[in-house]
């Protein structure tokens, strides 16, 4: 009889904990609290290509699809384009400069889309500017080239970018893992004013990124080692409602792969990420290589209680798939 009665008790108990699971973490009930969903443009508006088999040795620029449009990743005129098309945040990388200045510029080396040769970093920005940046692309394995003579002096600087965008969101990705590049970074973020930190956030390896953190404590930054920090607690207590102080004002990268498996997805998960000052950016398949949200098909996957960001290859034809 006692063991009947301690039994009943377990399973009350336990059907109360999963009931208490279930509308803690359901985003059923959640609404449209934090608004609808945004864009965040990878690169501005950019050549896309073929990711089947890809390496992070792969010159991307010699496999893209048939040109769509004139513009070139990471130039002023893509991101002018990106915020026309719906953008709310876009996507650059940068890399420091012989003389002590920022480039806006994907590739660690010059070979692949350019008609220069050598480390990036390892050139002037006046000798960035001469390069053609459009000189390597082709579609048709090197029959035509149809950007070759139209990137010259495309190839910006980070400060232009922030004198052009003076009141835009963008994402800043540090192309290195030298903590020095975080300290760099940092003392040229210090002569904007504290209200811009608000409007940019910056991801990258981990040591340049934990140096940058330290230096300006209230910019929102991104590393594996800060997602780690956050998930991995928030795994194991977010069923509660519970969200980690190490996920306060940071930004994660969540793969849609992984997506369903987080506390709260994706309604509870976004909002409070949001009340802690934290983006949640949701990208395509597993996270691997940049995949974006790019096709119609790709945009009806998105939950529609989802209120996060969206990574996208192709903010310039996915705005009208946007729930």
């Amino acid at each position: 009889m006692k063991k009947r009665k301690a039994g009943r008790r377990m399973a009350i108990f336990l059907a109360i904990l999963f009931l208490f699971i279930f509308i803690n973490n359901t985003s059923i009930f959640s609404g449209n609290k934090i608004g609808k969903s945004k864009l965040l443009a990878h690169r501005g508006v950019a050549q896309t290509f073929d990711m089947a088999g890809i390496t992070n040795e792969t010159c991307t620029a010699e496999r893209i699809y048939p040109p769509e449009h004139r513009y070139l990743e990471n130039t002023i005129p893509s991101m002018e384009a990106a915020f026309k098309n719906g953008a709310d945040v876009v996507e650059l990388d940068i890399h420091p400069t012989k003389d002590g200045k920022f480039a806006v510029f994907h590739d660690w080396e010059l070979d692949c889309r350019t008609d220069g040769a050598g480390v990036t970093r390892d050139f002037t920005m006046e000798e960035l500017k001469k390069l053609d940046i459009g000189y390597g692309y082709t579609a048709d394995g090197g029959k035509t080239f149809p950007f070759r003579g139209k990137g010259i002096g495309l190839m910006p600087s980070l400060d232009e970018v922030l004198k052009q965008f003076p009141d835009k969101d963008l994402l800043i990705h540090i192309k290195s893992n030298d903590p020095e590049e975080g300290k760099m970074l940092a003392d040229y973020l210090r002569s904007f004013p504290e209200g811009r930190f608000g409007q940019l956030t910056v991801y990258g390896g981990d040591e340049p990124i934990a140096s940058l953190k330290e230096e300006i404590p209230d910019l929102r930054v991104m590393s594996k080692a800060t997602m780690k920090s956050c998930l991995l607690p928030y795994i194991a207590v977010g069923w509660t409602g519970y969200v980690p102080k190490t996920c306060e004002r940071t930004q994660v990268h969540i793969p849609e792969k992984i997506a369903p498996w987080l506390w709260g997805w994706p309604g509870k998960f976004a909002s409070r990420m949001e009340d802690a000052g934290t983006r949640v950016v949701l990208v395509a398949g597993d996270g691997g290589f940049s995949e974006g949200f790019d096709t119609q098909e790709d945009m009806e996957r998105i939950p529609d209680s989802f209120r996060g960001w969206i990574w996208t290859n192709r903010v310039d034809t996915v705005t009208k798939f946007l729930k």
